[in-house]
């Protein structure tokens, strides 16, 4: 039997406890104090992010936990697991709502329930993927901007005591449209941080996670698929649990207007295909890699079961949006490395009015209502607001690829 848990931790993170318990343990009376019979809501909290959240959370004995997520499937795998998982604390008052948070019935549920004491969004598009045409990046930026417009009004008449909105180190001088919808989305949600507690978090990939290309390994296994990855970019990760922890600890302890990050060392990087070398090996393959995808699906197509050699196919990256190494902050971010042992915290100081950020994606709004727009017209529009965004589009996308 495949163990995530111990694969993640011996050959991804090679820790063998979290990296922030000391961080937890130091700050745990004030995490009590916060969460302890508060009421939570989290969006987006089937996924992978955002059901760890809640894992991260649930100790802490909120009194009611309220989970919306438009996968229907991802609610019920999140109850089955809480509720398979011995000793996880599960409030009574516990809801899952198959919603967009944009959707006004969303709305009712904030006006029923009077709004929350703590509020988590996770919804968002996450994969650099997403940035293919005209069309794609615009849902992106909707989802990842416009509806967290929508929420942040919301907010504003019902303030949470702490409210967090997941970003990505990706959102660091980005060069793809995804990073750069998040960093946008930082500028959008720290405007309001004069009207309730904001706070969010860059960090690094998420082993695992769903919809990931080591996640995608389990199922090409499985359908005895060829394994690809890419062998140049370098990449931080943290695992699952990890991934909930920090998004605990920034939105119960970060002050308004923080963004926290991991704090890793450039040692701790790795690629995809050493990642790929290891899950082969624990699944008692040897490696045979091919130089081209077409010679990898037909060597997999005619396995047989006593077969010892798995094929692989790694490639040099060669579509839009991909970045050789990560960052977390730039040049010119106030930048904390002393409060937390783990954690490294940008202090936002010249945060953008709301006036001013409506004011962008209102002209951004009009320009997706042009039947002409274009992706180049898009991206040019992001980088007079984002001065850090250098887009290279390089005519091929991943979906392109195995």
């Amino acid at each position: 039997m495949f163990d995530i848990t111990k694969f993640i931790s011996k050959h991804i993170t090679k820790r063998d406890k979290s990296l922030f318990i000391n961080d937890i343990e130091s700050n745990r009376l004030q995490l009590e104090e916060e969460i302890r019979d508060k009421r939570v809501c989290v969006i987006g909290g089937a996924g992978s992010i955002g059901s760890s959240f809640i894992k991260a959370l649930l100790p802490f004995r909120p009194s009611s936990l309220v989970v919306i997520d438009l996968s229907e499937n991802g609610l019920v795998e999140l109850t089955r697991d809480l509720r398979s998982t011995e000793g996880m604390f599960i409030p009574d008052d516990y809801r899952t709502y198959t919603l967009d948070f944009a959707d006004p019935l969303f709305k009712q549920l904030f006006i029923r329930e009077k709004g929350f004491d703590i509020v988590a969004n996770f919804s968002a598009h996450k994969h650099v993927r997403s940035e293919r045409d005209t069309l794609s990046v615009q849902a992106l930026i909707v989802n990842n901007v416009f509806k967290a417009k929508g929420l942040m009004e919301l907010l504003s008449k019902y303030p949470p005591r702490h409210f967090f909105c997941v970003s990505t180190d990706k959102a660091a001088n980005p060069v793809n449209i995804m990073g750069a919808s998040k960093l946008l989305m930082e500028k959008l949600v720290m405007s309001y941080c004069d009207r309730f507690p904001v706070s969010t978090a860059r960090f690094a990939n998420v082993a695992f996670s769903n919809g990931s290309l080591p996640d995608s390994w389990i199922s090409r296994m499985m359908k005895k698929q060829p394994l690809v990855a890419p062998s140049d970019v370098m990449r931080y990760f943290v695992s699952p649990q990890e991934s909930g922890e920090i998004c605990m600890l920034a939105c119960i302890l970060g002050n308004s207007g923080e963004i926290f990050f991991p704090k890793l060392e450039k040692e701790q990087m790795t690629t995809f295909s050493a990642i790929c070398d290891k899950f082969v090996e624990e699944f008692g393959y040897t490696k045979k890699e091919f130089s081209n995808e077409s010679e990898a699906r037909l060597y997999a197509s005619k396995m047989k079961d006593n077969d010892k050699e798995y094929p692989v196919f790694y490639f040099k990256s060669d579509t839009t949006g991909e970045k050789d190494f990560e960052e977390f902050f730039v040049s010119g971010e106030n930048v904390d490395l002393e409060s937390y042992s783990s954690l490294g915290v940008i202090k936002c100081e010249d945060n953008c009015s709301v006036n001013n950020i409506t004011e962008f994606l209102s002209k951004l709004e009009l320009l997706f209502d042009f039947a002409e727009c274009s992706k180049a017209d898009i991206v040019n529009f992001l980088c007079s607001f984002l001065p850090t965004f250098e887009h290279e589009e390089k005519g091929k996308n991943l979906d392109q690829k195995m």
